[in-house]
């Protein structure tokens, strides 16, 4: 280790209820965005720490009070929890920012909603109930949903403690236990979420939290044999291989996966409002969502008049110190995504596609040392182009015109992914008719980026399997099973079934 690592903070893992070294003794610099530097180290987990948390939590549901505890009792855990997350939201939300980049004012408002998943499915845990069948047999049959067991939650760097919550909150009101790894890069902010586990109420072993890189802890999680459920949100490539890791046990998978996401303008739009809407979707959150519109598909009769707003709009972003509550764009996560966005733009250029705006790094002393890029606007692109098809995740947008709305269908379809969608217009009746012809899991209707505990959320095509938030969201954690109590007054013949 270097010299300077004696400066920074050594965090620690929560497994079974304590703060544990890893095994292998090894740590991870996390670096600030904003400056480039390190602040604090993490610990580099291995297969024997996956090991370590799985066997805890696996203790914990068959041999634990999680298991046996009412589910009015599991919801007064969860909703205490949801408390604590209020009330130490401001030093949750710096260590997010210090740790990811995204804005202040921004993580200060999602960390102060993030206890309404936990409130919701406290309100869920004692109202999971089973159906008593209308069997056309001598029997009474009824089934009950169950938790799975000992389920992981592998989540990213963009948004680290929302997209935590909203796979714990519902695997937890199910009764499992859970072992979330955050993402390499920011696992700062879901380890001080820890420090609040006891004081909620939860049993040893019920919530953990391990870290490092995937390959070393992330797939030794996967592929443990007493792990039942893996919850994964990411881009598509790295879901699709954790998927095929997890289909040798036959264990259930929910993945939200990469979106490239068209953001639809009609000619009879609210322009101001679509603007706003379309720079919320694409430089909101510095464009690293999985959701952003990184497609602008405009109607051609209004398009030039239409970019003219949005470059003025643009212009005038306070793009900066994250920490600064007037600032409206900040630095990207990590150099390895800085790189990647970089390099996208460069490929856009060389495909031909015109630059309208940004594409740099801004010329301003405060973005000197940080990942900064300018807001990048290109226009000129066809659905083609790798800038219309692969995800960015960045801050970059692509403009590309269409004449009608069946046009406008089909290069919105056109695509691999299916997350979602956005559409502005005043005519509902289009509205509606673009919403069920849309192959996205969310459509928008003149807004964008929404999304709420109540409603559920996931993908279409390579975006994703299964739906988190809402009532879906906690039968991704439920097994049903079927049960027969015979009122026959004897057995029927044994050798004939049916």
């Amino acid at each position: 280790m270097s010299d300077g690592h004696a400066a920074l903070d050594r965090l620690k893992m929560y497994v079974g209820g304590e703060w544990v070294e890893p095994a292998q003794g090894d740590y991870l610099e996390t670096v600030d965005p904003f400056t480039a530097r390190p602040w604090a180290l993490v610990p580099r987990g291995s297969a024997a720490d996956a090991d370590r948390a799985v066997k805890a939590a696996h203790k914990a549901f068959k041999e634990g009070p999680w298991g046996r505890m009412h589910p009015s009792e599991r919801a007064r855990i969860l909703y205490r929890f949801g408390e604590l997350i209020e009330a130490n939201a401001d030093a949750l939300a710096a260590t997010e920012v210090r740790d990811n980049g995204r804005l202040l004012a921004e993580m200060r408002h999602q960390i102060r909603y993030i206890p309404n998943w936990y409130r919701y499915y406290a309100g869920l845990a004692d109202k999971i109930e089973g159906v008593v069948h209308p069997c056309d047999k001598p029997a009474l049959s009824f089934s009950r949903p169950e938790p799975l067991g000992v389920c992981v939650g592998i989540v990213p760097w963009n948004a680290p403690l929302l997209l935590l919550s909203l796979k714990a909150a519902p695997a937890l009101a199910a009764g499992n236990t859970i072992i979330i790894k955050p993402a390499e890069h920011t696992s700062a902010s879901a380890l001080q979420l820890m420090t609040l586990v006891e004081d909620a109420g939860f049993p040893p072993g019920v919530f953990n939290v391990v870290t490092g890189f995937g390959k070393e802890i992330g797939e030794p999680l996967v592929t443990h044999p007493l792990v039942r459920h893996v919850g994964f949100t990411g881009s598509t490539a790295t879901g699709a291989h954790l998927y095929s890791l997890a289909a040798r046990d036959v264990k259930r998978v929910s993945l939200e996966l990469g979106g490239k996401s068209p953001n639809i303008v009609f000619a009879d739009a609210d322009l101001d409002n679509a603007v706003r809407g379309v720079v919320g979707g694409i430089f909101g959150a510095t464009g690293q969502t999985c959701i952003a519109g990184s497609r602008l598909l405009v109607q051609r009769s209004v398009h030039d008049r239409f970019l003219e707003k949005l470059i003025d709009f643009t212009r005038k972003a306070r793009v900066g110190d994250p920490t600064n509550l007037e600032t409206q764009i900040g630095p990207i996560a990590n150099r390895m995504q800085y790189d990647k966005v970089l390099g996208y733009i460069d490929i856009a250029v060389s495909e031909g596609a015109e630059l309208l705006y940004g594409g740099c790094r801004p010329e301003l002393a405060e973005c000197r040392d940080g990942f900064f890029i300018q807001p990048t606007i290109f226009s000129g692109v066809r659905n083609d182009m790798r800038i219309a098809r692969e995800e960015v995740f960045g801050p970059v947008l692509s403009t590309i015109p269409f004449d009608d709305p069946e046009e406008a269908v089909a290069i919105a379809n056109d695509s691999e992914f299916g997350l979602a969608a956005g559409v502005w217009t005043s005519d509902m009746q289009l509205a509606i008719r673009m919403s069920e012809r849309l192959e996205a899991g969310s459509v928008w209707i003149n807004t964008y980026r929404d999304i709420s505990y109540t409603t559920p959320f996931g993908g279409y095509k390579k975006s994703g399997i299964g739906r988190e938030n809402g009532v879906e969201g906690i039968r991704e954690y439920l097994q049903t099973k079927a049960v027969w109590i015979s009122t026959a007054s004897e057995v029927p013949n044994p050798f004939v079934i049916g």
